[in-house]
């Protein structure tokens, strides 16, 4: 079993939130999970919904603001193993090319 979500966690209100992203990404670090950060949040990966539970809380928590929203989208595939990069790869292989377009 494989389970994917997205997460994002953002302090509200604050000029800028790289270091408390960066706060709540490095606490992934202390889980047995993979991540991948980009601009709109951090996919995780883990064989284990608890573990990903665990590192979305801690990761929540990391957060030191007033206010912090935290939005999180679980594909909880249980009859497949296939990871995130591997459904990126159907998606290109449909499409014939990569799933990225950097002209803009």
């Amino acid at each position: 079993m494989t389970v994917i979500a997205s997460l994002s966690v953002t302090p509200v209100p604050k000029e800028s939130m790289a270091e408390d992203v960066a706060t709540a990404v490095e606490e992934l670090d202390g889980f047995d999970v993979s991540y991948e950060t980009n601009a709109m949040g951090t996919v995780i990966e883990a064989d284990d919904i608890d573990e990903l539970f665990a590192a979305v809380k801690a990761a929540h928590r990391a957060v030191d603001a007033e206010r912090v929203a935290t939005v999180l989208q679980i594909d909880d595939e249980r009859t497949t193993d296939e990871q995130a990069d591997e459904q990126v790869t159907s998606v290109e292989e449909e499409l014939g090319r990569e799933a990225t377009d950097d002209s803009a």
